[in-house]
């Protein structure tokens, strides 16, 4: 442990953002550039606790606690704060084969698992861990260590997101012959086209994916299987095949006036978007569509992909931005049913909040809301959205909302986003192979094993387990990876 008393003597200090007002002039990163004085202070504040549950990795109550892929966070913090930079990116890399996605994007939960935050606010965790792996990249220490020798085994992964990379990466590591299929024009799935530049800049994906095709893994884009090319192909010219398509089916809002323009799935919006500004950085367009400038803008849905809407509508030049919540606003402080180490499920302002309370005065979502009746005008397009507040009220053990009478209202509304979460796969590859599905629609197989009932056909990520976090799909990549190898070679030296 490098400073003892560190916690007692230093306060949290996360790497600041860039001012709301300035960066909404740009498709940037929202943070200014770490500064290594403090991040090693920063670090000082680990505890280097007996029971350092910032990397358990648990899930309690439903809920990610501590680090899905098991970082070694008391590790690289200590070795942070003695300014080992190359040997905290060491510790770093064993677990986790992209911190520069998780440092970027993760929500961390082992910041909520923190023992210092029983206290005092946690350690700056994700932070620190950005920091390593950027300066890693800066300073030439992440370079192509492809396998010494080739098992002359063939293994198809489809989808190219965190979950099919990680599992691409390993079983390349392993000496297999990988070939990853995306039907994106570019490689990395949500992580290209789902998440937007300023909270993830695309020269970081493409970075790691260059580094990737050094080291002998093949990447296929514009090729979707099962269209394209059979699923059942795949099975006859590869060893084995690793699903990792993710949970792509958005959940829809089948109200009155749905068939009305401008209402739009959240990542019919933002992926055209992302799209669109690397075609015009590429020189393959010249145009960019402003779809959200000059509307009134209403997203419903008040998770992580609302909040990306929120500040692309800002970028676009929206006139309003509203944003809609079926739940309650979280409670300041933990409540007395959401004890450490749960995720601390409390009040938190994301970048597209800021961003819209620096634009508008106030935070955009409303709470306990809900919309009942989409209206249109003459031209077939969204003008209003009809909405009403609600309580949730208890129905034989069952919470279920309820309408309160006398608070309905229409908002305005030009731009309708619906960012209500997934629903499970898509259908095609999961209907031609025959693959069983559990009751949420999830391809079937137990975790540990991720075998379907198909021979020779695994299954991974969001496709497996539903909607999830970046880490946990990173975990099932990497396990998934294990499991492959392990039916491959008879015995498995993958972590």
């Amino acid at each position: 442990m490098g400073k003892a008393t560190g916690f007692m003597e230093f306060e949290r200090k996360p790497i600041a953002d860039r001012d709301p007002i300035e960066r909404l002039k740009d498709w940037e990163e929202t943070h200014v550039h770490f500064k290594e004085d403090l991040v090693r202070t920063q670090g000082a504040r680990c505890m280097d606790c007996g029971t350092p549950y910032c990397h358990t990795g648990m899930t309690l109550s439903n809920m990610a606690s501590g680090c899905p892929v098991n970082n070694l966070i008391p590790e690289f913090n200590d070795l942070v704060y003695k300014g080992k930079w190359k040997d905290a990116y060491d510790r770093l890399s064993k677990t986790n084969n992209f911190p520069e996605f998780t440092g970027r994007v993760c929500p961390a939960p082992c910041e909520g698992s923190c023992v210092l935050g029983v206290i005092e606010p946690p350690v700056t965790i994700k932070n620190i861990e950005c920091s390593i792996i950027d300066k890693a990249w800066a300073e030439g220490w992440v370079v192509p260590t492809p396998p010494a020798d080739r098992t002359g085994k063939k293994v198809a992964v489809v989808g190219s997101g965190p979950a099919g990379l990680a599992a691409a990466d390993q079983l390349n590591k392993a000496g297999h012959l990988v070939t990853v299929y995306e039907r994106a024009d570019r490689i990395g799935g949500l992580l290209m086209y789902g998440i937007p530049n300023m909270k993830l800049q695309k020269e970081v994906v493409t970075r790691r994916v260059k580094l990737m095709e050094a080291e002998g893994v093949t990447f296929t884009t514009g090729v979707e299987i099962g269209k394209d090319l059979p699923a059942k192909q795949l099975m006859d010219e590869f060893d084995a095949v690793v699903l990792c398509c993710g949970a792509t089916k958005p959940r829809d809002l089948p109200i009155e006036g749905r068939e009305f323009g401008n209402i739009r799935f959240a990542m019919e919006f933002l992926g055209p978007n992302t799209k669109e500004i690397w075609d015009i950085r590429d020189g393959k367009s010249e145009q960019f569509t402003e779809l959200a400038k000059g509307k009134n803008v209403v997203i419903i849905g008040g998770g992580d992909t609302g909040t990306d809407c929120v500040g692309t509508s800002l970028r676009h030049g929206c006139k309003s931005v509203t944003q809609l919540e079926i739940m309650p606003k979280p409670p300041m402080e933990r409540a007395p049913n959401n004890p450490w180490p749960e995720w601390p499920k409390t009040y938190k302002v994301d970048y597209g909040q800021e961003e819209a309370a620096a634009v508008q005065g106030d935070d955009p979502r409303q709470y306990l809301i809900t919309a009942s009746k989409f209206e249109g005008d003459a031209d077939g397009n969204v003008k209003g959205v009809h909405v009403h507040n609600i309580e949730w009220v208890n129905d034989n053990g069952r919470f279920i909302p309820k309408k309160i009478e006398g608070s309905e209202r229409v908002l305005d509304a030009e731009l309708v986003l619906l960012a209500m979460g997934f629903l499970g796969p898509e259908s095609t590859i999961v209907e031609e192979l025959g693959l069983d599905q559990d009751a949420r629609s999830n391809v079937k197989a137990d975790y540990g094993k991720f075998t379907t009932n198909v021979d020779n056909v695994f299954a991974a990520g969001d496709m497996r387990r539903g909607q999830s976090l970046i880490v946990w799909a990173i975990n099932e990549g990497r396990a998934v990876a294990r499991e492959c190898d392990k039916f491959l070679m008879g015995a498995t030296k993958l972590p």
